[in-house]
Parts: structure tokens; C-alpha cells; sequence
């Protein structure tokens, strides 16, 4: 097993030290890794070196990698890794999300089987701007006074990808919108591996909670939202060149501020599955 160090991120996550990920590892450091990661919610990996094989090779360790329903932003190579970036090549956007801000989400909560995490690896960063910041929706829920949990017992909540694509004006397309209808999932789910519960809403992704008036569904999810981003759950990253950076879908949310559109960023993300027994949130 190789020799690993784990310090603790503020106000949650942690940074992984003493690994490098170009490198083919054992079981054993895998399972620290997995417990890791499910354990912080947000780890962290400096400065890496990692073709797009690398990225791939480690990140499938831990499931089977999603290919992405943007299939026009996928790599040539490897269709296992989505580019995030605002290049363009012969004028055309070689990655989804280009420059803008990106509002607090989850990956793929809009599937009936949702991620279980992500790997993102920065390639290329600008000057400034672009962080990344992650919100603890475990620590979250548990923080919650104890009328708001009973409060949440047993609700349902819509998860939309053409909601998040018109939070930001992208369209979507008749085959994107066929393959990924509306689902639902529940308000609060609990963590296969840590028995954790984690709210398990996001203001991108979730339009309204089912059986509640609007009104009342409006006004339930503005507060959970407005909680659940307070600075005390919540942690910002600062991107370094070679940052490989995973987060479990399962008890965190995320958003990505705005950067100057001047300057370059390319980020190399894979999307990780849960096993097939666990095709529900629960």
C-alpha cells in the first residue's frame, strides 16, 4: 500500500498527499482513497502530470465512467472525459460551460442512476477567477433544527436537465431531451457507504418538490438553498495547474464563478457511476 497523507481541507474536504495518480496503485490504496473520499465529500490531489489515459485509467477504479450526453464536447481519444473549457477551434467550443458562472448543482442528479462523483483535472487556467466552490449537504442536513428534518421525511424532488440548461440560456436538443427525461429523487438521501444523510437538492437541477403547491415548493427549496451555501458549509478552490480534484455526488453540491472570457481554461472531467444495485438514491 502506498504511504499516504490526508490533511483536512476548511471547512470540509481534504488534500491527499504523497500519490501520484499517472501511477498504477494497489487495492489497499484504493480503499483509503474510496473511504477518503466518501468520508470528506471533496478530495484533492496537487500537482499531477496526467495524459488523458491517466485520468481515465484512475478514475475508473471506482465505477464505471458515464459518457456524457454532450457528445459534441467529449475527448476524441477517450470519450470517457468531458472537456469543460471556453477554447474554441476553428471557432468552434471544443468544451461545455465555457466562461460563465455556473450556479450550484449536482452532476447528473437529472438520471435515474446519478453519478456517484467526478474527477476534474485543470490542464490549462486563467490568470484569475473560475474557483470552484463545494457545499457540505451532509453537514448540512445534520446542522438542520430538528422540525426542518421532520418537515422533510418522505418528500420527492424533480431533477430536470433541461431546467439546468435554461438557468444558463443553452438549449436543448430533442435527442438530449429524449435521453435524459425528468426524474425524481428523494429531498434527503443517505450515503451507501457512510450511512450519512445529505440533502439532496440544488438550485440548477431542481425545479420543484413534487405534492406541494408551488408557492410552498418555491419557498422550501430557497430556504434549504440559502442554507445549505452559508459559509460554514461550504469550500472554495482555488485551481493550481495539475489539480485533480474528485467530489462524491452523493453529500456535496457545486458552482464554478465566472472568469475573465479573454484568457483560456480547460478543465478534463470524467463522470463516475454507481454500481447497478444502487440505482436509487435512498
Amino acid at each position: 500500500m502506498s504511504s499516504i497523507e490526508i490533511r483536512p481541507l476548511q471547512p470540509f474536504g481534504a488534500e491527499i498527499r504523497g500519490i501520484d495518480l499517472d501511477t498504477d496503485h494497489d487495492a489497499a490504496t484504493i480503499a483509503a482513497i474510496r473511504r477518503a473520499w466518501a468520508e470528506h465529500g471533496v478530495i484533492l490531489f496537487r500537482g499531477q502530470r496526467l495524459d488523458e489515459s491517466d485520468i481515465v485509467r484512475f478514475s475508473a477504479r471506482f465505477g464505471k465512467l458515464e459518457i456524457h450526453v454532450r457528445r459534441e464536447y467529449l475527448s476524441r481519444d477517450h470519450p470517457e472525459l468531458l472537456l469543460v473549457s471556453n477554447v474554441h477551434d476553428n471557432g468552434r467550443p471544443v468544451g461545455i460551460l465555457g466562461d460563465h458562472e455556473v450556479g450550484w448543482h449536482h452532476d447528473q442528479s437529472y438520471l435515474p442512476r446519478p453519478a456517484l462523483g467526478s474527477l476534474l483535472y485543470a490542464v490549462t487556467l486563467p490568470a484569475g477567477g473560475g474557483n470552484t466552490c463545494f457545499a457540505d449537504l451532509a453537514g448540512a442536513y445534520e446542522a438542520l433544527p430538528p422540525a426542518m428534518k421532520r418537515r422533510l421525511e418522505g418528500l420527492r424532488a424533480v431533477h430536470s436537465y433541461a431546467y439546468f440548461n435554461g438557468t444558463w440560456s443553452e438549449p436543448t436538443s430533442d435527442a438530449q431531451a429524449r435521453a435524459t427525461p425528468d426524474v425524481t429523487h428523494p429531498v434527503v438521501r443517505t450515503h451507501p457507504e457512510t450511512g450519512r444523510k445529505a440533502l439532496y437538492v440544488d438550485p440548477g437541477m431542481t425545479p420543484r418538490i413534487c405534492d406541494l403547491p408551488e408557492d410552498e415548493s418555491r419557498a422550501l427549496l430557497d430556504e434549504l438553498f440559502a442554507w445549505c451555501t452559508r459559509p460554514e458549509f461550504v469550500y472554495e478552490h482555488r485551481w493550481r495547474p495539475g489539480d485533480a480534484l474528485m467530489w462524491d455526488n452523493a453529500s456535496t453540491m457545486h458552482r464554478r464563478g465566472e472568469f475573465d472570457p479573454r484568457e483560456q481554461r480547460l478543465m478534463k472531467r470524467t463522470t463516475i457511476l454507481p454500481p447497478a444495485e444502487r440505482a436509487v438514491p435512498v
